[in-house]
């Protein structure tokens, strides 16, 4: 790998940078230390971040002159799990973690502003530093486009650490990388009765079973096969004894869908289902579909320029990304501004890129990708703005 000198320099900091934040972890919108510890190395950097930007988010702009205005982003927030990864740095706070790599992706942004600070004269344009809260569910870059984060902002990169790439691959596409992350709750209303008289009842764990295999006909009979979706009913409850007809059954669950398109289609279609079921069955069934992150669609120049960008680190190994039905709410600055979001490999056991996925307890990652990452953002610059 090609890891540019000036971040070489810093690894030490940035890999201290990304332990601290990792055992002092927050959730959503709770990001008030994490916020402080960026604000602070922004300021030390020379810098004049601006704080609670979407809340608890910290921007910071670091001005060349006349040239185009890019924004880079990283996400701060952790989630609600306890760690057993018997780090030596492992988190303090009880029931919190950085399970998915965001800690690492502020220790590579803080990485890229350290080296920028220094080049002074060697750009043409803005960068904008963007640390922005609640990724994880709460759809964070909503408040920071509220707050203004994309003004005048002609296009915006980020980064997302990938346990199912090893270090030295990095993951770049255009078009969409990640899916519409929806959520539904179903309330099915039937009629209970004994278990040994059947006759007159309105068996709502029957209708539910149905159901559940009634929705899986929309992935693989109304949606094109070459296009990814995913229906999962996630969650059930219901029933009261084993002698009991249960009387209502609530069901819980996800869609995802890489297209818009697809995403209307499969809420149509599960209105159409849960109807048709709703009269076979004489049942009264309520229907709460929510809209989650749209799908994360890269745009087709940045995303060349991010491949020519990583290809300069890490060679032939820059492409393909191993693309994931997750959500990322990186996907509503997408909608605003062209740009890219890419993922660097970071596995930390190469023959088993599954044994520490995003989201679990023991959650890890090679700490060499934290060197890539901003290297990236170097040549990404240069190539961009450089003078």
């Amino acid at each position: 790998m090609n890891i540019r000198t000036e971040i070489k320099k810093i690894e030490n900091m940035i890999i201290d940078w990304r332990r601290d934040f990792h055992q002092y972890p927050e959730l959503s919108f709770k990001e008030h230390r994490t916020g402080d510890v960026i604000a602070n190395e922004l300021r030390s950097m020379g810098l004049e971040p601006k704080i609670n930007v979407g809340k608890t988010g910290v921007t910071a702009d670091l001005e060349f002159g006349d040239g185009p205005t890019i924004g880079l982003r990283a996400d701060m927030d952790a989630l609600p799990i306890q760690e057993t990864s018997g780090l030596s740095f492992s988190s303090k706070n009880d029931g919190v973690m950085h399970a998915c790599g965001h800690d690492g992706h502020m220790a590579m942004l803080l990485g890229a502003a350290k080296v920028l600070t220094q080049k002074v004269d060697q750009y043409n344009g803005t960068v904008r530093f963007i640390f922005q809260p609640a990724e994880e569910g709460e759809g964070g870059a909503r408040y920071m486009i509220e707050d203004g984060c994309l003004e005048g902002l002609d296009e915006i990169y980020g980064i997302h650490v990938w346990n199912y790439q090893p270090v030295g691959e990095v993951g770049v596409k255009d078009g969409p990388v990640l899916a519409a992350a929806d959520m539904f709750d179903i309330k099915i209303k039937g009629i209970g009765g004994h278990g040994a008289a059947p006759q007159g009842t309105v068996d709502s764990i029957v209708i539910a079973s149905h159901l559940v295999q009634a929705l899986q006909t929309i992935v693989s009979r109304n949606t094109n096969p070459l296009e990814s979706t995913v229906i999962s009913v996630g969650k059930i409850n219901g029933g009261h004894n084993f002698n009991i007809i249960a009387d209502e059954v609530s069901l819980s669950g996800t869609a995802r869908a890489y297209t818009e398109e697809n995403r209307s289609l499969i809420k149509t279609r599960m209105k159409e289902i849960i109807q048709g079921i709703e009269k076979t069955f004489n049942a009264q069934i309520t229907f709460d579909y929510k809209d989650g992150y749209p799908p994360t669609i890269n745009h087709t120049e940045p995303s060349e320029k991010v491949l020519k960008a990583a290809k300069q680190v890490v060679g032939s190994k820059a492409g393909m990304p191993y693309l994931s039905m997750g959500g990322e709410d990186f996907a509503y600055y997408l909608k605003e501004k062209p740009g890219c979001f890419f993922f660097v490999g970071s596995a930390p056991n190469e023959k088993e890129l599954f044994e520490t996925p995003h989201h679990c307890s023991h959650f890890n990652m090679d700490e060499r990708a934290l060197l890539v990452g901003p290297s990236i953002y170097l040549n990404l610059l240069d190539n961009i703005m450089g003078v």
